[in-house]
Parts: C-alpha cells; structure tokens; sequence
C-alpha cells in the first residue's frame, strides 16, 4: 500500500474552491495507483505516524499542495509527519507544500517568496491566489540544473504546473537541488542518500499536453522500486 497524505488545512476546505481541492485528491489517488499497482491510502498530514504506516506496511508516501498558508499547522499536529520523514524509511515525495514539509522536517527556512513591489498589481487567478504576495501560478518550464533518473524523458525545460507563494530559501542538509526558475531557485530538490523528493511544482497536475510531470512520477516510482 502508498499513502497519499491529504495536507489540505480544514480552513483551505472551507474556501469556495475546497470541494474542487477534495475531488482532485481522489483523482490523484487513482492516478498513484495506476501508476505504482499499488491501493492508495489517503490520510490527513495530522494522522500520519510512524506507527500508523508500520500498521499499513507502507511501500511510500506522496504529500499533496495545500492552500492554506504553512504558519497555520501548528507543529504538534505536523510532528507525527515529520517523525516519519526523518526517519529516511520510506521513499516519499512531496508535491508543492508536501515539498515544503520535507523541507521543514529536515529544518530548511520556509518563507514566503515575497511581497509584491509597490504598484505592482496581480492578475487573474494570481490576485486571489495570494494577495499581496509574489507567486508562481500556471503551467510554465522550470529550468533542469542537472541530471537525475527522475528526470529522464521530460528534457532540459519541462512544462509544469505552479501553483505557490512561499518557498524554500535554503536546501536542507543532505539535499540537492535539481530545477530552478528565476522566481524560485529550489525548484526539484532530492537527498542525496535515501529517496526523499520534493518538487515546488505540481507533477500532479500533468496533463495530455504538458505530460511532464507524470513522467516524474513514473520515473520516481521505478527509482525508488515502487512500482509492481
């Protein structure tokens, strides 16, 4: 069994868009599933545990987005999470905020990328996204630094989707960093021992025409020997 771990905050589900949030988890988790042959288990980021994934014999852990800010997950609910992170037991990776939970169980700053220069306005979906606040928002390339088995088949500039207002502003010990854009440098971060991944952007979201991030994925799974 993999776990997808849902770390949508109850106050990102209380938005106009939580029900669209909540289907796509669903969706998401037919996708691993196809993908891995493995059943999907999908459990909120406050019940994760180390023994709850020993009770389930847990293959792996993929963490979802989130649409609330990060300050509001107190640290005692995300503790069971980041236990099992440190641990390096089982291959995990985290997709948006799930990449900057990795990032914050191993004690990398996690800030929001900045606010907005005086004058300058947001547009579209982004003035709603976060307000106030620098963001990157829908489907565009980040730039591949260096190789890596993940990144097999998707080429020097794969297209996918963004979906943030906060980053990483330091990589945490043990991690390289793999993608960068110019907004934001920490892009595909990997350790460099176990296979933890993270990635700023939402491979989650690909799509027939920006398969990309599927490609990740799959390319994940055969790594880490996930798949069946």
């Amino acid at each position: 069994m993999i776990v997808l771990v849902d770390n949508e905050h109850q106050s990102g589900y209380a938005q106009p868009w939580g029900e669209k949030i909540m289907a796509a988890r669903v969706r998401i988790k037919y996708d691993l599933e196809n993908m891995s042959g493995h059943e999907c288990l999908i459990v909120r980021w406050g019940h994760v545990s180390i023994d709850l994934l020993d009770r389930i014999d847990a293959a792996a852990i993929f963490i979802s987005g989130n649409s609330a800010q990060p300050d509001q997950y107190p640290a005692a609910e995300t503790r069971g999470l980041h236990d099992a992170l440190l641990t390096k037991r089982w291959p995990t990776f985290g997709f948006c905020g799930g990449h900057q939970v990795i990032g914050d169980a191993f004690g990398a700053p996690l800030e929001p990328i900045g606010e907005l220069e005086e004058g300058a306005e947001a547009f579209g979906e982004a003035a709603d996204f976060a307000p106030g606040l620098k963001s990157e928002l829908g489907y565009f390339p980040v730039d591949v630094t260096r190789p890596h088995p993940i990144l097999e088949g998707v080429g020097d500039a794969p297209v996918v989707r963004h979906a943030h207002s906060w980053e990483l502003k330091a990589l945490p010990d043990g991690f390289s960093n793999y993608a960068a854009t110019d907004m934001t440098p920490i892009q595909l971060m990997i350790h460099d021992e176990a296979p933890l991944v993270g990635t700023q952007f939402h491979p989650e979201y690909a799509t027939d025409e920006h398969p990309a991030g599927r490609t990740m994925i799959e390319n994940f799974m055969n790594w880490a020997g996930i798949t069946r």
